[in-house]
């Protein structure tokens, strides 16, 4: 099609035919049930809400990290070849190689529950049992120096685990900053 000497109409044409050409999803699905939407929502918060019911040690999470997990994290965290190490990193964060660990990084320990859950062990996401999962995050926290070796964790004591990094995250609330330029203000305007 030519449309260099009659550009106004040829420009509407093509904008006509590229509408006629989108599709209409009116009438696809439904919204979603309270219940359906129940059930994926699995996430963990830093509270605890949602953990199952469960625990575990680091003495049982051993077994269970040499049996599942060493094979790509290593005999006892340190790293592997598939997979980074779970392990050490402490006062390496403002350092130009910051290591980012569980004992360094995370600022919850429920994000530990919560991604061991969802992700471990690797092609076998999902097919560990709550005990397991609160066994194995026992274990990495011991191994990080957090907790103690015989030290229970469940659906009520993980919550309350202060992780090493916690408050070094920015606060959910920008204003709970004191130092306007700490928050990123300039020039008398902040984000």
């Amino acid at each position: 099609m030519r449309c260099y000497k009659l550009l106004v109409p040829c420009v509407a044409l093509v904008g006509g035919i590229a509408a006629a050409q989108t599709p209409d999803y009116s009438n696809v699905g439904r919204a979603p049930t309270p219940e359906e939407i129940r059930t994926q929502d699995i996430g963990i918060a830093p509270s605890g809400r949602n953990l199952p019911p469960g625990s575990g040690t680091a003495q049982q999470g051993a077994v269970i990290f040499a049996a599942k997990c060493a094979v790509c994290h290593g005999e006892t965290g340190e790293g592997g070849s598939t997979a980074p190490p779970l392990l050490g990193g402490k006062e390496t964060l403002n350092t130009p190689r910051p290591v980012r660990t569980i004992g360094s990084y995370w600022p919850f320990a429920t994000t530990i529950w919560d991604y061991v859950n969802r992700a471990m062990p690797r092609n076998q996401a999902g097919s560990l049992k709550p005990d397991e999962v609160y066994a194995l995050t026992a274990y990495l926290l011991y191994r990080n120096d957090i907790i103690k070796e015989t030290d229970v964790i469940s659906a009520s004591t993980l919550p309350k685990v202060q992780m090493p990094n916690r408050n070094g995250f920015v606060p959910q609330r920008m204003e709970d900053i004191a130092d306007a330029r700490k928050r990123g203000c300039q020039n008398g305007r902040c984000p």
